[in-house]
């Protein structure tokens, strides 16, 4: 079950169908969609085709990401558990929330929900090599590098490489 959590200036809700027109921002920008595994989108209504499916995965879960005072999707967060204790993220900040450090504090608090609430040992990501924001947050969070696959990702702009990036519990806790 997707419940909705709070930080200090966000909040996380369960993604809707509606959040689509919103998050349209993010998956029809070519440059935010570049290391995505799908190109940008053409209109709101491919957001829409795009997100119908996964809000209905089973082994996925999906929060929007709204500010305290506005119900509107600036971003998302996703979990998907891949073995007892271990899950991996993933998340997207819309360009006009870029630079509040927004990503940060949605991030963080999911780790929060997934290490202290649900008492995940190990969360994990793969990112883009080229990725640099992206690796760059997930260094900033702590997590450590440790893998790169090579021709890991067929992706709309070619086979890509990934960096798995690792963060254990008690990393977590500790800082």
């Amino acid at each position: 079950m997707t419940v909705t959590f709070d930080s200090a200036r966000l909040r996380m809700r369960p993604q809707r169908i509606d959040d689509a027109e919103a998050l349209f921002e993010a998956y029809g920008d070519a440059e935010l969609m570049h290391y995505w595994s799908s190109g940008p989108h053409a209109d709101a209504a491919e957001t829409r085709a795009y997100l119908a499916p996964r809000l209905e995965k089973s082994d996925w879960r999906g929060w929007a990401i709204t500010l305290q005072e506005d119900d509107r999707a600036i971003g998302t967060l996703a979990a998907g558990e891949r073995r007892p204790g271990v899950s991996e993220i993933g998340y997207m900040l819309v360009r006009s929330a870029w630079g509040n450090g927004f990503a940060r504090e949605a991030v963080s608090r999911l780790i929060d929900r997934l290490v202290r609430d649900e008492g995940n040992r190990r969360i994990f990501a793969d990112t883009d090599p080229d990725n640099a924001p992206s690796n760059a947050l997930l260094a900033a969070l702590g997590f450590r590098r440790e893998g790169y696959l090579r021709a890991e990702w067929e992706t709309h702009i070619g086979v890509r490489d990934t960096i798995l990036w690792g963060l254990l519990a008690e990393e977590w806790t500790a800082r």
